[in-house]
């Protein structure tokens, strides 16, 4: 992939780009069999591979310059807006949005947050698109409440000029600290929710909710743990940290019992309308049901296991307390995580669980990213 920004040393995020994708493909899948090196016979699916460039579904762009000529993309080091709204990671739908977004701010006389001088308001823009229908989430991330009744007067020109947005809101994040978004968020207009297609399934989006930023290599990725809970047929599982239920969802079957279990009561929201759209049952034999609580504490409390349970936990993995629970229930696990350093720290810690196959998706392309996902049984 060519970017006019890498060659002219105007951005650097793309720190693997100048290497051919099959080499950075294979780079990725060599770190993971490093990291897994001490579980010998695992089998290696081939790798999913991504396209190269229109691939992220997701633009997280600081907010820079002025409020009449806003940038969108990157601070330099001196704090100055690097304006990346044509980069060639974004989709076709996202490049073309980004310019209206930058005249909405003018309108709505939104200044940019100065991070050396703490002031202004606006920090990022946060644009997300789904690729099946070109619908739009904008969400604006301002220090505080100043601009809002400025950005709902302007909102009617936005929606007019921009109809693919479907929801618009205002996320609060007052602290003058490197975090992306605050706990508060003002929905601008009449919908919250933007509806993904995955695998031919609506998952729903509001605007806090997590979902993968490459679309068709999450679609790769749920396939892939369906298939291997397929294999092992079991009655019963659990979907951990389920998000917006992409995994609960793909995974459920007739007589099959589900549960996914996830932190944000407006994911559980979002998976259970997605649930009943699909027409599963949410109650009797094989239901599928959504939990809202600590993977942990239910984890704990709940009694009895099922035969398997899906875990997609942060960065940061399951840690020692989950991954004890996991080592004494002894069920088979499908793993699927953004840190393959995590993942090898969780399968030492549950000596119990063998994996059995493994493979890399490639949801980052010219990046040291990746995810994998893994398969393991007792025994």
């Amino acid at each position: 992939m060519h970017c006019s920004y890498h060659a002219a040393d105007r951005c650097r995020s793309c720190a693997w780009i100048d290497q051919p994708y099959d080499r950075q493909l294979a780079a990725k899948e060599a770190h993971c069999r490093a990291l897994l090196a001490a579980w010998p016979g695992v089998e290696w699916l081939e790798p999913v591979q991504s396209a190269g460039a229109g691939f992220r579904n997701k633009a997280k762009m600081v907010v820079g310059g002025t409020v009449a000529e806003p940038t969108l993309g990157i601070l330099d080091a001196e704090g100055l807006g690097v304006d990346l709204r044509h980069c060639p990671l974004y989709p076709a739908a996202l490049q073309a949005a980004l310019p209206v977004v930058a005249e909405y701010i003018a309108r709505a006389r939104i200044p940019p947050y100065e991070i050396k001088a703490r002031r202004g308001e606006l920090k990022f823009v946060i644009a997300t698109v789904a690729e099946d229908s070109g619908e739009l989430m904008l969400r604006f991330v301002l220090r505080s409440t100043e601009a809002i009744a400025r950005m709902r007067k302007a909102l009617p020109w936005l929606q007019a000029a921009l109809p693919a947005a479907r929801v618009v809101s205002a996320n609060l994040q007052p602290v003058p600290m490197a975090v992306l978004e605050g706990e508060r968020e003002i929905v601008l207009g009449t919908d919250d929710s933007l509806t993904m297609r995955v695998n031919g399934l609506p998952l729903h989006l509001k605007p806090r909710s997590f979902f993968q930023t490459n679309t068709r290599v999450a679609e790769a990725l749920y396939a892939q743990a369906r298939a291997w809970v397929e294999q092992r047929a079991p009655d019963a599982l659990w979907d951990l940290y389920c998000g917006v239920g992409g995994f609960a969802l793909h995974c459920a079957a007739p007589g099959r019992a589900v549960t996914g279990v996830e932190a944000s009561v407006e994911a559980v929201a979002s998976a259970e309308r997605s649930r009943d759209e699909i027409g599963l049952p949410a109650a009797g034999p094989g239901a599928v049901r959504f939990v809202a609580g600590d993977a942990l504490a239910f984890a704990r409390d709940a009694g009895a296991w099922p035969p398997l349970v899906v875990v997609n936990p942060p960065r940061r993995g399951l840690g020692a307390d989950l991954a004890a629970l996991v080592e004494r229930a002894r069920p088979a696990l499908v793993y699927s995580s953004c840190n393959a350093e995590s993942l090898a720290r969780d399968l030492r810690a549950m000596p119990s669980l063998r994996p059995v196959a493994a493979r890399v998706f490639d949801m980052f392309p010219h990046t040291a990213h990746y995810e994998v996902a893994v398969l393991a049984a007792p025994g």
